[in-house]
Formats: structure tokens, C-alpha cells, sequence
């Protein structure tokens, strides 16, 4: 099972969904970076569950436990192990649903796969797991920091269902803090007011509703990805596809790249009065070539409905014999998207740090700029 993933900046997850605890180990971090614990922890909280009436009622504190690689508020560049504890773990829980198969689960598959399923929920593919992604994703985010300054992901909820803001914002201009101010996170409050009617609606009638994500990265240099496989796009879009849910990922403009003209979908460059190169549209999404440019990067992930669902359904039970069920108890989301933010930017920012360390071993800092091409 391959429970890892990047080059230069690379995380190991491990831990169960109703287990222990859950956790990631990361390498590569470098060495004399500080590290706030509270800034960790306020990631983990904003992806926790508990939270509201629209998200599962599961109680975990999720507190972050530091089990090595940090001293004295200092990376030591050893591997940094994080561990975050299960203290609302209810197995009892799936004692209905042990012997069969739950429509768009994982069960079937990883039953096929491996010959054996954990005893409760979905063990290593719940979205439980993303816990340790989002540990891992702060660290790696306060290390570009460190090195970046003006580096920032913020990712905020554009659509529920088919109730979608007026137009994106990708200018960078929207801060975390922003976003947080709807319960959704979704900057538009009228919007806001919308999607939560209707997922209280979707709630109340033991359905569940999907919906979109929309990600900025801003400070990002020229210079990162690689031009061939490694793309810096392809390895975002294997990042976000990874997440529990996500069921496509779309960069810069996406679809409607597809249907326009070249003379439409062109980003002209230009110079500006301090020297540098800059593009007067970014249809793009700030990469190009597989490499970024040095303006903002923005992309679009959709998240499928919850499969958790208190209706009746038809299924098999292990022994193949046809059934139909309603779970009896769970504490699920009825949509992922607002917890899904802090996952999205965690993957972002794993992707942008291991791209960051690549480079930096191929050709040394000099070779970066930070805010666009040098002319």
C-alpha cells in the first residue's frame, strides 16, 4: 500500500479511522525552521469535525502531538513525526454494516484488494485519514513561509449542488480569514445563506449533495515543475485527486479553455516599469509549460456527494446475497466541502514544497524568483 507521497518534501500517513490514532511522518523538511504549533492546530480544527450542524458529529479535539524532528520550536531536518489521537472513535457504530458491502464505499474494492476490511467504518479510505494530511500540509506550508514570505493558499467553497457563486475570485485578494467568516466557507454571503438552506434540506431528508472547491496559490516564483511528467499541474491534480470525494480537478480556466480560441485564451505578457514580466490575463493558472510563471496559481476540485446516506438502499452482503439496508447510526457529513477547504490547501502546499526543495537541489536558490520572470 503506498501511504506516501512526494520527492525532495515527502509525507507518510498511517493510522485508521477508528483506530488509536492516525498520523504523518514527514522528510525532507529543512533544518532551522520554526514551526508554530498553534498554526498547525488552527488547520486542524478548521478541517475537525463537530463543528457545526452540517458537519458529522463526531467529537475529536484532533490536538497534534510532536513526537520528533522539532525542538525548541525548530526543525532539527530529521523526519518530523506528528500524532493526533482518537478520542471519539465509535466502532459500534458500523455493527449493522460489517457484513456488506455500502454502496460507493471502498469496502468492495479494498476487500478485493487486500482480503481482509478493518472491523468499523473505512479504516485507512475514510476521510479520517486527511487528519494526518492536514498535519503535514501546515508544516510544509510554514517552511515555504520561512523561505517565501508572500507565500499563501487559500481555498474557499464556490458551489453546493447547483447553487454557485456569482464568479470565482482568483486575484489572491481573499485571506483565510475571509473565508472563515461563513460557516460554508464561502465568500459570498447571500450565496452562503443558500447553500446552507439547501443542505439542511439534503440533511433532513437523509441525503447528501456534493459541490466544488476553488484554490489560490499566491508568492510562488517562476521556475516550478518540471516540464515533462512531473508537471507542477499534474502533480497538484494528483494531490487533490488523492483527497476522499474529489472527483476532478481543473486548472486556470479549465473547460472553458477547451471552447474558446487561441487569440481568446492567449495570456499576453508584458513588461512592467519595475523590470519584470507579467501576463495581462491568467487563463492559465499561473502555469505554463508544466512550470509556473510566477503569478497566481488557481484551480477548481469537485467533491461528489457524501456515499453515507440514511435512505434505503440495495446492496450485497458479503456472501453475495442481495439486501437493502439503512444505516442505523454514523456521524457523517452531509457535504465535505467546508471541511475540505484546509485538505485542499494542505495537498497544495505539500505539492508547492517538494517542487520548492526540487528545484533547489537542481539549481540552487539563485535560479528563483519571487514575484515573476526576470526579462
Amino acid at each position: 500500500m503506498s501511504s506516501s507521497t512526494g520527492h525532495s518534501f515527502r509525507i507518510t500517513t498511517f493510522g485508521e479511522s477508528h483506530g488509536k490514532g492516525l498520523g504523518v511522518i514527514i522528510d525532507g523538511c529543512l533544518s532551522r525552521v520554526p514551526i508554530d504549533f498553534a498554526k498547525i492546530q488552527h488547520q486542524l480544527h478548521r478541517r475537525r469535525p463537530g463543528t457545526s450542524s452540517i458537519t458529522s458529529q463526531r467529537q475529536e479535539k484532533d490536538e497534534v502531538i510532536c513526537l520528533s524532528g522539532i525542538e525548541n520550536g525548530l526543525t532539527l531536518g530529521s523526519p518530523v513525526a506528528l500524532h493526533i489521537l482518537n478520542t471519539d472513535a465509535k466502532p459500534k457504530d458500523y455493527s449493522s454494516t460489517k457484513h456488506l458491502y455500502r454502496p460507493s464505499h471502498a469496502d468492495y474494492t479494498w476487500q478485493q484488494k487486500f482480503h481482509i476490511l478493518p472491523a468499523s467504518g473505512g479504516g485507512r479510505a475514510s476521510a479520517r485519514e486527511t487528519v494526518a494530511r492536514v498535519a503535514g500540509g501546515a508544516v510544509a506550508e510554514q517552511m515555504l513561509k520561512h523561505v517565501l514570505p508572500a507565500f499563501e493558499v487559500v481555498a474557499y467553497v464556490t458551489r453546493v449542488g447547483k447553487i454557485a457563486i456569482k464568479k470565482a475570485i482568483i486575484d489572491g485578494s481573499l485571506s483565510r480569514a475571509d473565508v472563515d467568516q461563513s460557516l460554508l466557507r464561502c465568500p459570498e454571503p447571500t450565496t452562503t445563506e443558500s447553500m446552507l438552506k439547501h443542505i439542511k434540506e439534503i440533511k433532513n431528508n437523509g441525503d447528501s449533495v456534493g459541490g466544488e472547491i476553488c484554490c489560490c496559490i499566491k508568492g510562488v516564483p517562476s521556475g516550478l515543475g518540471e516540464p515533462i511528467f512531473d508537471k507542477l499541474e499534474a502533480d497538484l491534480a494528483k494531490a487533490i485527486m488523492s483527497i476522499p470525494a474529489c472527483r476532478y480537478f481543473s486548472i486556470g480556466d479549465g473547460i472553458e479553455a477547451s471552447q474558446r480560441l487561441g487569440s481568446e485564451n492567449n495570456d499576453a505578457l508584458m513588461q512592467t516599469t519595475q523590470g519584470t514580466i507579467e501576463r495581462q490575463s491568467n487563463h492559465s493558472g499561473g502555469i505554463e509549460g508544466g512550470i509556473s510563471h510566477g503569478g497566481i496559481i488557481y484551480f477548481y476540485a469537485g467533491f461528489k456527494p457524501p456515499s453515507t446516506i440514511f435512505q434505503p438502499q440495495t446492496t450485497l452482503t458479503h456472501s453475495l446475497k442481495p439486501i437493502s439496508y439503512t444505516p442505523q447510526a454514523g456521524r457523517h457529513d452531509p457535504c465535505v466541502l467546508p471541511r475540505a477547504v484546509p485538505i485542499v490547501e494542505a495537498m497544495a502546499s505539500l505539492v508547492m514544497a517538494d517542487h520548492f526543495l526540487r528545484h533547489h537541489t537542481q539549481h540552487g536558490p539563485s535560479h528563483l524568483s519571487t514575484t515573476s520572470e526576470d526579462v
